[in-house]
């Protein structure tokens, strides 16, 4: 495989795509040996087919204000891979969301996907529109006319878009109540929905918790835990609030979260009644964290930081790509942090992946650590095509057992020699054999 010849052409073919380009650079870059050991896949072109979506669906989506006003936001759903299971992934309602986004969140999708032994393929889509600010009425009008141009092309057993950064429950229901006018039946056509009309139970903690079992295993390689761990975290969002919950539930400590505006330092830990008040602050639709000091005063409030020069033992990003540089990576690594685990989809540059491997930081790539939310999707959908739900604890524990086997299959695909372990390598690798080996079964197709 010439990685630079594949990279050139993408770069010529999809240019200022730094997000997507940088995604597929940072997966073939693990793939060389096990490509170059198995002629099979590239005589049948599988990178070249893999790296590029199987079609990408662009529409604009007209709404009115409240006050009459209409506006015109861009929509898009990226199928990437359907080898193994419909496509599924998120869709993201944000102001900066573009293609480059969208394929990269895609591209990483189809690995995540395939980690969770569960059959589904990859794909991702969403808006530049920002539900921040706007009415619910508002909010339901544009979900409304988003659903009107999306829903031929979804389907249970087609594509299966769930939530994402600006689409929790209350945009699913919207998108969902006018798929099933149109459509006329209930399916499980999205996941995240509210438990009382197909939702699973523990999904909106999902990705959260399962960043936090993954690390746990991580820990669990060198003889620790997490108990009496401080624990950074980034973020005030679902991943955020989840990844806290479970951390205080084994023991540890988180004592940052953070927001566009800077970060909270609690040294006291984030535990009761902050994390109801951290709930309170995420819907009262602002972007910030700063009240969070003024509530708790033994909190403090940097402004227009990121929370990595904070002193921690585990260190998990939650909040969104490329948060985390190469000079936070030193800051962690000087502060004597044992780990990271990534709870957002590519938090950390390739500067700050490669100071934190090469300083023997234990590393978890987001398209392992955090599967948790798309698992949990997938069992969700389960529920729904055997018409049934699930407790809390049956979620959780199947959700539990599927964030071990993605770590022991990190650990068969990423053990070097000297014993210790490339997660990054371990999840590519283990992710594109599942996908690439289907690709082969089933034909040029």
């Amino acid at each position: 495989m010439d990685l630079n010849k594949i990279m050139n052409d993408l770069e010529k073919k999809h240019p200022g795509e730094m997000e997507y380009l940088q995604a597929v650079r940072e997966v073939l870059e693990s793939l060389e040996d096990v490509v170059n050991e198995n002629p099979q896949f590239e005589s049948a072109g599988i990178i070249d087919r893999l790296v590029e979506p199987d079609r990408v669906l662009m529409f604009k989506v007209p709404w009115a204000e409240d006050n009459g006003k209409v506006n015109v936001n861009l929509g898009y759903r990226v199928q990437f891979n359907n080898a193994i299971g419909p496509y599924k992934g998120g869709l993201r309602f944000h102001p900066s969301v573009n293609l480059s986004i969208l394929k990269f969140l895609g591209f990483e999708q189809i690995f995540k996907n395939a980690l969770t032994t569960l059959p589904m393929g990859g794909g991702k889509g969403g808006s530049d529109f920002n539900p921040k600010g706007k009415s619910d009425a508002e909010i339901m009008r544009f979900c409304q006319s988003f659903m009107l141009e999306l829903w031929r092309l979804v389907g249970p057993d087609t594509d299966v878009p769930a939530g994402d950064i600006g689409v929790g429950g209350k945009e699913i229901g919207y998108m969902y109540g006018m798929y099933k006018k149109l459509a006329r039946e209930h399916t499980g056509v999205l996941t995240g929905k509210g438990t009382d009309w197909g939702g699973s139970l523990i999904r909106p903690e999902a990705t959260g918790f399962g960043t936090v079992y993954f690390a746990q295993e991580m820990l669990a390689t060198k003889g620790d835990s997490f108990e009496g761990k401080t624990v950074a975290v980034s973020g005030f969002g679902n991943v955020a609030w989840g990844a806290i919950t479970k951390v205080n539930d084994l023991g540890g400590k988180v004592v940052t979260i953070s927001g566009p505006d800077g970060y909270i330092h609690d040294p006291e830990g984030i535990t009761g009644d902050k994390v109801e008040y951290l709930l309170e602050l995420r819907a009262s639709n602002q972007d910030i964290v700063s009240p969070y000091a003024e509530e708790f005063p033994e909190a403090t409030f940097h402004a227009d930081k990121r929370p990595w020069e904070v002193k921690v033992d585990v260190a998990l990003p939650c909040a969104t790509q490329n948060e985390l540089d190469g000079d936070d990576a030193q800051n962690l690594v000087n502060n004597g942090c044992m780990c990271v685990a990534e709870g957002a989809n590519m938090p950390s540059t390739p500067e700050a992946v490669h100071t934190m491997q090469s300083n023997g930081i234990l590393f978890g790539p987001g398209k392992a650590v955090n599967a948790g939310g798309v698992a949990t999707s997938g069992l969700e959908m389960t529920q729904n095509a055997m018409k049934l739900a699930w407790t809390r604890e049956e979620v959780d524990a199947k959700l539990h057992h599927i964030m071990k086997s993605i770590h022991e299959a990190c650990v068969t695909h990423g053990k070097k020699a000297d014993g210790s372990i490339d997660y990054v390598k371990g999840a590519n690798v283990a992710g594109f054999l599942k996908v690439a080996n289907a690709m082969l079964d089933l034909g040029l197709v």
